[in-house]
This record gives structure tokens, sequence and C-alpha cells, in this order.
């Protein structure tokens, strides 16, 4: 596709990944939101920020770091009631929209978003497994973007295997992916082991105007994931009460680039 090989299941093993999820004022949340069909989910009253970031071991265009900033949301003409959509997910179209996807590669850049449509780019990227700590870094430009760190659980044993949908916009569209996961994991919920921190780079600022909560709803680590990326995805107009004056990134960021798997330097650890 686009140059770059795939072996039919498009899968990822050996995969740690790192999750934290943190309520935010929804009305802000919709801000950031493309179009009129996606609206913040709603629990206690407030939106949901996750961050999850994934250490590709294992995959077709090779290791990686893959930094997700995402709201959670639903899908429809109006909002859905509160909590309800986190039962009845296919109904109300339960997803995350992808506000920023900061990877290690540029072939990474080249396929999730020319194929996928996901708001990749290339940045210095980490993550750091020790025995008490889980923690990512994602700088860019020379700047601090983003750092999210949690407490290691003593014991990753929930079992878990599930479905998560994505959205993400580019070229005037809305694409919808799957993404299927299992593996086990350790789970904190209403964790105070949690310590996000956003720099000054100018494309994390909205971020700080959500109202993040300072205690996360949940942590999580999967030491040892597998997923697999649906070969099905979905694409439709993006909509507006009035045409939007910015036109929207096309195919043109991604056509040429390459295929390299050569990351950047990593973080600089002097921001702290």
């Amino acid at each position: 596709m686009d140059g770059i090989p795939f072996a039919l299941p498009v899968n990822s093993d050996q995969t740690p990944v790192l999750m934290a999820a943190f309520l935010v004022d929804p009305a802000r949340a919709a801000q950031l939101l493309p179009g009129d069909e996606l609206h913040p989910v709603r629990l206690f009253g407030r939106g949901l920020l996750l961050i999850t970031v994934v250490n590709y071991q294992v995959t077709d265009i090779g290791r990686y770091v893959e930094y997700s900033i995402a709201l959670v949301v639903t899908h429809g003409p109006k909002p859905a009631p509160a909590v309800i959509p986190l039962i009845l997910r296919d109904r109300y179209g339960l997803g995350q929209y992808v506000y920023d996807m900061p990877v290690s590669t540029e072939v990474s850049v080249k396929g999730g978003k020319g194929i996928w449509g996901m708001p990749k780019h290339q940045a210095n990227l980490d993550f750091q497994v020790t025995d008490d700590r889980v923690t990512s870094q994602y700088d860019l430009d020379g700047m601090l973007a983003l750092r999210i760190e949690i407490d290691r659980p003593k014991h990753a044993w929930v079992p878990l295997r599930m479905s998560a949908v994505s959205y993400a916009q580019f070229r005037g569209l809305l694409i919808k992916s799957y993404m299927h996961v299992k593996g086990r994991t350790g789970v904190s919920p209403f964790s105070r082991r949690a310590r996000l921190h956003i720099g000054e780079h100018p494309r994390v600022q909205p971020l700080r105007q959500l109202g993040i909560s300072p205690r996360p709803i949940f942590t999580a680590f999967f030491p040892n994931g597998t997923g697999v990326l649906d070969d099905h995805f979905e694409g439709r107009f993006l909509t507006y009460p009035e045409a939007p004056s910015a036109v929207p990134e096309g195919l043109e960021s991604v056509a040429d680039l390459g295929l390299s798997q050569t990351w950047l330097e990593p973080p600089k650890a002097s921001w702290y």
C-alpha cells in the first residue's frame, strides 16, 4: 500500500502499552473536535482525555513508539446520554478521536496518516520501564510537548480482550478504524499514581484549556500485549454548519515521505 509492504493481518507482538485516562471539561473538549457529528462522552458530568503510548516491538514496519492523545467521543447527529454509550458502544459509535499522534519513524507517518488518516508526525519519543515506574516523553522541535508517568502495577494479571474504535480527520474526511487487542494488564482505578506534564510546545497548548483533572480515573500497563489492525476502515465527509476557512491537510503531506525506520534522537531528560 503506497509502497509499504504489509503481511496480513497487520499485527503487532511483544508490545508494552501505557494508558491513563483523565476527566476534562466536555464543552472545551468539544471545541477540539472536527465537524458536527463527534461529541465528548460524559462521565460524572465530565469528558475523558485518554493518553495511550504503545511501544511497538514487532510489526510489518519495524519498531516504533506511538503516542496517542485522544478524546473519548460518540458519533451521531447529537450528543449521547451520559454513561450509556460505555455499555451500548456500537449504537452510539463510541470511540476515541485522536487529536495528536507523534511516532518514532517516517514510515509510520506515511502509512498511519496516508492510509488510516491518523494525525501522525515524527517526533522525539521514548518509552521507559523500570521496576516501579513506566514513563514516556514527547519532545518536538527541541521543546517538551508532553510527558506521562505512572507507577508500575505490581502485578499484570487481568486478562483483557477488546476491540477499540479510533476516529481521525484527514483530507476533509472523518476516518474510522478498528484495533483488536489482547493481553494481561495491571489496572489501577482512581489512581493517584500518574503524573501528566504539558510542555511549552504550541502544538499541545490547547490541552491546557481542557481543565484536566490532576488525578486519573484509571491507569493501566500491558507488559506484553498483542494487537491486530483491522483491514476494514470507513471514511465519510466531515460536515460543518458553515464552510471552514482552513484548507484541510491532504495527501501532499505524505506523498513524498520515504520508508525510513530511523528514530530521531531521544527526548531531553534535562527538562526534569
